[in-house]
């Protein structure tokens, strides 16, 4: 049996229909928390939480898009009516797109921003006034990417937003500490999900380039999440974990 870490603990997990942030959700609730799980799609949102509660677990859906103040208020509010407390947020939900700076529009950086910076910041603001009016702290992660540290091709735009999420985490340590809230960002390197194995070559590719001989796997990715999240880095905060093995070290191109 699984060590009920975050027994009593509640947790909402955004962007997590599939992927990383579904793993995220299911690991939380099999050791204990009792979940809400966000995607966009309602409909995913919904089977994916009850593929979590088919298991015994507690978990709850909550289709909306986390880049709206409107289904922000509305995820926190249900939250609050299912289960009474919020003790953890996972703001995995986030937005790729790829373009030549040379021609990127900007209607691509309008949507990115909104997504990635807008969403992941005002989101964070309504999970730490909840925590704040219980009076109990919490534990906050968001999600970066090995593209906030290094340069990649195609992904200035993401990048950059990526690197402002670090920076936002390190700057609420000001704001947060006071309160016995922590904050980190996980950055997950090359991860095989649904969308990166419908790449024939991902595979191969990365694993010929990162040190470790693989990319990461969603379970990789979640263990240093709930490790964030946990009892056991209540003095870990402004902080990132980069889960790449190895790969910006030495950052061999994968073009």
């Amino acid at each position: 049996m699984l060590e009920q870490r975050f027994q009593n603990q509640v947790a909402i997990v955004t962007g997590a229909g599939i992927g990383i942030g579904f793993e995220i959700a299911k690991q939380l609730a099999e050791q204990g928390a009792k979940v809400i799980l966000n995607d966009i799609d309602e409909d995913l949102a919904e089977s994916s939480a009850k593929t979590i509660r088919e298991n015994g677990r507690i978990c709850e859906a909550f289709g909306g898009d986390v880049a709206d103040l409107e289904s922000i208020q509305l995820l926190i509010q249900k939250t609050i009516i299912s289960f009474g407390k919020l003790d953890i947020l996972i703001a995995n939900a986030g937005i790729t797109t790829f373009g030549d700076f040379w021609e990127y529009q900007p209607e691509s950086m309008q949507k990115i921003l909104q997504v990635n910076l807008f969403g992941t910041f005002f989101l964070t603001q309504a999970a730490s006034k909840q925590m704040l009016k219980q009076g109990h702290g919490g534990s906050i992660l968001l999600t970066s990417s090995v593209t906030g540290h290094q340069a990649h091709k195609y992904l200035a735009a993401y990048g950059m937003t990526k690197a402002g999420i670090e920076q936002l985490a390190k700057n609420l340590v000001v704001d947060l500490s006071p309160h016995q809230i922590n904050i980190n960002t996980v950055a997950p390197g090359a991860t095989l999900t649904e969308r990166t194995l419908s790449d024939a070559n991902y595979l191969e590719t990365w694993s010929r380039i990162t040190p470790t001989g693989r990319p990461a796997t969603v379970q990789d990715i979640a263990n240093a999440a709930l490790f964030l999240v946990s009892p056991l880095s209540r003095q870990i905060t402004g902080q990132c974990i980069v889960v790449d093995g190895g790969w910006t070290s030495v950052g061999p191109s994968p073009y």
